[in-house]
């Protein structure tokens, strides 16, 4: 056997002292004439080891003290015992067998070299907070129990491993200082309890090697395969949750070893608290004899008062040592009538219980009177912790399947509404296991109110084709000169057909870039350009550097210049996720005000949607006043996030404007949400309008003008009725007064929008703040510091 190394707060010295100390003691006291003989002579044969009670530091040199070792505990190791018991003499760190019997001797062979004895899930920590333990019992005298039970696994010879219980005696220890060691006062040792785990802290007050250990300890193994294999089946059948077809089997030998009754058998009923209803476990493979043929069942109806008062009251087991005479007693018991239609004889109901909440009902159930009764219920106490876990689990796997449902059917919901998923969900489950046939319906809320905003980039479609214009004209340029460089040295008519082909893809290039117009370039690359480039670079070994270097420019994924549009494509996402992270943010203030709907999308940029109402929330009454918090809350965040969008772009390679826009809606709507397209949507044709405002209002121009409601620096709020006017413009003020807006304020009125009229807005412009320059700006001067 190898042995483990381990951090001691003691150096080792190996002692006999307390063995000759015992062997002296009992040598006054021993009247037998023989005995006392033996003990003279051992204790004569002895003083020539002195270093055997003084104490070997040397651990190499103990080897040489073999024969007076083995006689000094020759009572301890008794010859006689020497084939049954596990035990050996050692030190803490198990690098020296003393002496051991022939059993533990044969384990540790069979184990083999390797086999390093540690105890199972070791941890080297707690060796050394033990050792300092050890340390403040024997030395200091406090009376800390520190023992706890150890297990080691160990391997036989056919591979198969045993478990053992270790049982460790410190009798013939004795604890000393040296100069190293930290005197420890009472309050040391009252932080040094609070802090088991602070390994530090106790190096700190036991440093390495600070003490010495003076003495040696007795290692005792006990076998508990046995034990072991029934807590490793209940784990296995419990880690599967409650048992099923596969497992019962097993589940029920153990119950009746324990029991003694070859044909008991075993149930689960499980329990709704909210409802105070019986229930069939799900998934449907362990009977219920509380139950029978019923599903659910209301707890009251089905027990006596008694049993009642016993299950769910005081949460206490319930016995039926006779259910015959029971069901004279409570002729109308629904209990006792399941009972009987079974031929069940005798029985316990034993509560489930998990942080102090019933779970469910464990049943036994044997049919002779008297089998089972209140004297061997108590057996159940050493396994009702294994099926409460059980039956957690079993619950919780429950309310996962019924989030997985929500998931594939409804595809990420908001925490605020997940409550009527779940309830929907619920239902769409017990269709499903009653009939196989389910089907998820649309979830609607009435009387809603809307909120809109959005953040977008200005010209953002103008930004992407001048940054795909700019990567094809260079990718043609590059190509023309490896062109032009392959035709002064071969002058051949074909280069000049393909430089003249990339001269007119140029042109039209600079005049008009589309999606087609795109798409012919890259074609022309792919298919013409590209080969004509592999077949230079092999023919013409002099291009090789100036193919490389073309090469070394395009990206790997498309086989196309990417400089530009990376670079857009970069300020463009980090903009959307920084924007998106803070909104998501300040949802979380949000949701403290009442609890509503929230989504966010990227675009190019970020808009969100969301709902806020009674319909939405269970058990809480909504006002108006959250509503107008929330709108402040809006308009407050816009302000932010306007800032945040030009401040992320400070050290970005592209620079990029930003547009607001809140859209005001005064009356309710009822929204839906859509199964097919897995997201909430207005519900009915005059709600439509809200929708077709949101997708129109951004492009909509200030009456009798050619200018665009929403404009960079400028948050724009569209609106409808006066009194929003009114609102809002209260809002400003605020914000004005807090420095998130500026003086300016315009009140417009917009063009007609395709099936929209009437729609007015508020523009006001923005203050920014940089984040190292705390003075408020306005836009134009926002842009000459980024740009500086």
């Amino acid at each position: 056997m190898k042995n483990k190394s381990a951090e001691l707060p003691f150096k080792l010295k190996i002692s006999f002292q307390k063995v000759l100390e015992a062997y002296k003691k009992r040598y006054k006291k021993e009247d037998r004439k023989l005995v006392k003989k033996y003990l003279a002579d051992l204790l004569e044969y002895i003083k020539e080891f002195p270093e055997l009670e003084d104490g070997v530091s040397n651990l190499k040199d103990i080897k040489k003290y073999e024969e007076p070792i083995k006689i000094l505990l020759d009572d301890l190791f008794p010859n006689i015992l020497t084939n049954n018991e596990i035990k050996a003499a050692t030190i803490p760190d198990y690098s020296i067998i003393l002496d051991q019997t022939n059993r533990f001797k044969e384990i540790m062979t069979n184990a083999g070299e390797d086999f390093e004895f540690k105890v199972r899930n070791y941890d080297k920590d707690y060796e050394y907070v033990r050792g300092c333990l050890l340390i403040l019992k024997t030395y200091y005298g406090y009376a800390f129990d520190f023992s706890r039970p150890l297990y080691y696994d160990i391997p036989q010879k056919d591979g198969i491993i045993k478990n053992y219980r270790l049982g460790v005696n410190a009798d013939f220890v004795t604890i000393e200082k040296t100069d190293k060691a930290v005197d420890v006062s009472e309050e040391d040792v009252d932080i040094l309890i609070q802090n088991t785990d602070d390994i530090e802290l106790w190096k700190e007050k036991f440093p390495p090697n600070s003490w010495i250990f003076k003495g040696f300890i007795l290692l005792n193994l006990t076998d508990v395969t046995v034990d072991d294999g029934i807590s490793d089946l209940k784990t296995e059948l419990l880690s599967n949750n409650i048992p099923d077809g596969k497992n019962l089997a097993g589940m029920l030998e153990i119950f009746r070893s324990i029991y003694r009754i070859p044909n008991l058998e075993l149930g689960f009923t499980m329990y709704d608290e909210n409802a105070q209803k019986f229930y069939n476990l799900e998934k449907g493979n362990v009977k219920s004899h509380v139950l029978n043929e019923k599903e659910v069942f209301d707890c009251k109806e089905i027990l006596c008062k008694t049993a009642y008062e016993n299950l769910i009251e005081e949460q206490n087991y319930f016995v039926i040592a006779n259910v015959e005479k029971y069901a004279k007693k409570n002729p109308d018991s629904l209990l006792a009538k399941n009972l009987l239609s079974n031929k069940i004889s005798s029985c316990i109901l034993a509560p489930i219980i998990k942080n102090n909440k019933l779970l469910g009902v464990l049943e036994l159930v044997a049919f002779r009177k008297n089998e089972l009764n209140t004297i061997n219920a108590i057996k159940l106490e050493d396994i009702l912790p294994y099926i409460a876990t059980a039956l957690e689990r079993n619950k919780t796997d429950f309310e996962n399947r019924v989030k997985a449902v929500i998931q594939s059917e409804c595809t990420s919901i908001h925490p605020s509404v997940v409550w009527v998923f779940e309830e929907e969900a619920q239902r769409f489950i017990e269709d499903l296991d009653l009939d196989g046939i389910s089907s998820f319906r649309d979830i609607a809320f009435k009387d809603i109110y809307p909120l809109y905003g959005q953040i977008d980039i200005v010209g953002s479609s103008e930004e992407r084709n001048n940054a795909i214009q700019k990567d094809l004209l260079n990718q043609l340029n590059a190509i023309s000169e490896i062109i032009d460089e392959a035709y002064a040295i071969e002058p051949i008519p074909i280069y000049e057909q393909v430089k003249f082909r990339i001269n007119e893809f140029s042109s039209d290039l600079k005049e008009n870039l589309n999606a087609s117009s795109e798409q012919k370039i890259i074609n022309f690359i792919y298919k013409e350009l590209n080969p004509l480039i592999e077949h230079l670079e092999v023919k013409t070994p002099s291009l090789k550097e100036n193919v490389d270097n073309y090469k070394k420019n395009l990206d790997s994924k498309t086989g196309v210049v990417y400089n530009h549009r990376k670079n857009y494509d970069d300020t463009v996402q980090r903009i959307n996720r920084t924007l998106s992270r803070f909104l998501d943010r300040k949802q979380e203030d949000a949701q403290k005000i009442y609890p509503h709907y929230f989504e966010r999308y990227k675009t190019d940029g970020v808009e969100h949607n969301m709902y806020i109402g009674s319909d939405m929330v269970k058990d809480r009454p909504f006002n108006k006043v959250y509503l107008y918090n929330l709108r402040l809350w809006q308009l407050q965040v816009m302000c932010e996030m306007e800032n945040k969008f030009y401040n992320v772009q400070e050290n970005m390679p592209l620079k990029l404007d930003a547009a607001s826009l809140i859209l005001v809606f005064s009356s309710t709507l009822s929204i839906r949400y859509r199964m097919d397209e897995k997201k909430f949507d207005v519900d009915g044709t005059y709600n439509a309008r809200y929708e077709i405002i949101k997708k129109r209002i951004d492009k909509a121009y200030i009456r009798n003008t050619e200018e665009r409601v929403t404009q960079k620096g400028k948050i724009a709020i569209v609106y409808s009725q006066k009194a929003d006017e009114r609102e809002y413009i209260r809002y400003i003020k605020y914000l004005q007064k807090k420095n998130y807006l500026g003086d300016e304020i315009e009140q417009l009125e917009l063009e007609d929008v395709q099936g929209v009229v009437g729609l007015r807005a508020l523009r006001v412009n923005v203050l920014y703040q940089s984040e190292e320059n705390t003075d408020h700006v306005s836009y134009e001067n926002l842009m000459k510091e980024l740009h500086h």
